[in-house]
């Protein structure tokens, strides 16, 4: 038996070898079968592996063999190559096995170099160890069975690496079925097979230096994603502010395994008086860009806070700077402010999702509108609104990969944000954890996350008497200076505040009833809060005019009330009211027991 000829039975190939009677048997051919091999065409050969003589006589030719021939010359067929030649230089991995035990016909050198040679007739369970080891019998019984080539990729072969036997290897193994026809009266020793045999073609191409360059570009997509992770919580809030009143906690998710992380972001401002200013925005897009961008957007809402502009204000201001930072970048935001005088949550929003508020009953209320478009769009006047946020309630604001689905609208996720949250209780920290796990949030979620919970407690027992409020309504006239300062005093006593606290008290409300009484109008209001960490002296009047600090000369009579007030409190500012008018505040820290 020789195992040394390919019949490739191309469709329209012409066999060009004659039957000799006085030859023997053909010797032993690898056939393709299955679905892939195509049907013998033309006249059928009598020799399927016959080997050409080395010079073909052809009647056409010139004897002499001097000149070209004189008749036309045909091709060579694929008849006449032999199968040790291709498979043997092939610098795959080739080996031949017949029958439902897989025994080997032959392996070719590539695969001799890698795994050593084998001994033919020999099953593959026994000589063909590295075949169970990567899993390739179960699949080639597959093939034996349906007929039908299948296919593996990427199988790790250890110190299989082409010439460098140093490292692994990694090869795409293809097991094609064929047949091993009959052989000849002398068996050739490479083929272990007298009869005909269906068998299977074990084909194994080199897809190292792809695999690794994939593994390469993961390792760099790695170090660029926990880059760009990293810039974005750097961008953060590394702690929140936590304000008097309120309690707050928000989380952030980068999503899935992406390198390119967005721009959500958060923030909690103190704005003095016991307001505080909580932000939640979202910049389009993905990546260090959009993590940049994020980044400015944050600072300037921090520096226009600081102004103790109304939300929509800042967010008209935002939106110019969103246009000029880059004008491709669109982003989304909430800007709300708290004040506890209030019990009310004042917002603007531009294109972002509504804020979820739970009543202390457990109801929960979607923020209705206004909500003006993205930031950056421009020529949009953005308007303000508001929701109660009295003793008991929370808030939630986030951004749209909470509650974003590919396959759903975007208000089925906001409704069951509204019933996950209805039922979220505890701490603000703990209510982000059963937020992110109700709305079905992993960390291979495929959108970025930020959620800011916000609770105002309704305090009880001890914790009351560390927050108390008291106001006076100041009608002008002469006499309005003694009364402010009768009141102060008093109210100052009853909450037993020390006498160095209780003076310095009075004082700052004097100056600042006494400020408003020569430059503001009627209404006045002057208003004393202390919390569990600060007192706050504040003073309403129908003037929209904001005093300044200025230095004042040894000759002037006036200019020195605020200077005082800046001199003896720990804070102090100034804001524009809802309505018209304006209120200026000062707050001295209370020491710590």
């Amino acid at each position: 038996m020789n195992f040394t000829r390919w019949s490739a039975r191309l469709p329209g190939t012409q066999r060009r070898s004659a039957a000799r009677p006085d030859r023997a048997a053909p010797a032993s051919a690898v056939v393709p079968t299955g679905p892939a091999a195509p049907a013998p065409s033309g006249p059928p050969a009598t020799v399927p592996g016959a080997v050409p003589a080395a010079r073909a006589e052809h009647p056409d030719s010139d004897p002499s063999g001097d000149g070209p021939p004189a008749g036309p010359c045909r091709a060579p067929s694929v008849d006449a190559l032999s199968v040790h030649d291709i498979l043997g230089k092939v610098p795959a991995l080739v080996a031949v096995v017949y029958g439902p035990e897989h025994r080997i016909a032959y392996v070719n050198g590539a695969y001799a170099t890698v795994f050593g040679p084998r001994p033919p007739g020999a099953t593959a369970r026994e000589a063909l160890p590295e075949l169970d080891a990567l899993g390739l019998l179960p699949l080639m019984d597959q093939v034996l069975r349906s007929g039908r080539p299948r296919t593996v990729k990427a199988r790790r072969v250890p110190g299989g690496a082409g010439a460098d036997q140093s490292r692994d290897g990694y090869y795409t193994f293809t097991c094609t079925p064929i047949e091993v026809a009959a052989s000849g009266p002398a068996p050739d020793p490479e083929v272990a097979c007298v009869a005909p045999h269906k068998g299977v073609l074990v084909f194994g191409a080199d897809v190292t230096d792809q695999v690794e360059s994939t593994e390469r570009l993961r390792v760099s997509e790695a170090r660029q994603r926990a880059a760009a992770v990293t810039l974005q919580r750097s961008l953060l809030p590394q702690e929140l502010e936590q304000p008097d009143d309120l309690r707050v906690a928000a989380t952030y998710q980068p999503g899935g395994t992406d390198a390119a992380v967005g721009g959500d972001w958060y923030d909690v401002i103190t704005l003095g008086a016991g307001r505080t200013a909580l932000v939640i925005g979202d910049v389009m897009g993905r990546g260090v860009r959009a993590a940049a961008v994020m980044g400015q957007l944050r600072t300037a809402v921090r520096a226009y806070a600081r102004l103790d502009l109304p939300p929509h204000e800042v967010l008209q201001l935002l939106d110019g700077l969103a246009a000029e930072i880059d004008a491709s970048q669109i982003a989304t935001c909430v800007y709300a402010v708290h004040d506890p005088n209030e019990g009310r949550l004042v917002y603007a929003s531009a294109g972002h999702l509504p804020i979820l508020v739970r009543d202390a009953d457990g109801t929960v209320l979607r923020a209705a509108e206004p909500t003006g478009p993205p930031l950056g769009t421009g020529g949009w006047l953005h308007t303000s609104g508001s929701v109660p946020l009295g003793p008991g309630s929370s808030a939630v604001l986030y951004t749209d990969g909470l509650v974003e689905r590919r396959d759903k609208d975007i208000d089925h996720g906001v409704e069951a944000l509204e019933r996950a949250f209805a039922g979220a209780t505890g701490a603000p920290d703990i209510v982000c954890d059963r937020l992110l796990r109700a709305l079905g949030i992993s960390t291979d979620h495929d959108d970025d996350v930020a959620v800011l919970v916000l609770q105002h407690p309704a305090r009880t027992g001890h914790d009351a008497e560390l927050f108390h409020n008291a106001a006076l309504e100041l009608h002008g006239g002469t006499e309005a200076a003694p009364r402010a300062r009768a009141f102060a005093s008093g109210v100052l006593a009853s909450w037993r505040f020390s006498p160095e606290l209780h003076d310095l008290g009075v004082l700052a409300a004097s100056e600042l009833v006494a400020n408003s009484l020569q430059h503001g109008t009627p209404p006045m209001r002057l208003r004393l809060r202390r919390t569990d960490r600060r007192l706050i002296i504040e003073v309403t009047d129908g003037d929209d005019h904001l005093p300044r600090r200025r230095r004042a000369e040894p000759a002037d009579e006036a200019g020195r009330g605020i200077s005082i007030v800046a001199t003896i409190a720990s804070a102090w500012g100034s804001r524009r009211t809802p309505g018209g008018g304006k209120a200026v505040w000062c707050e001295f820290a209370l020491p710590r027991e």
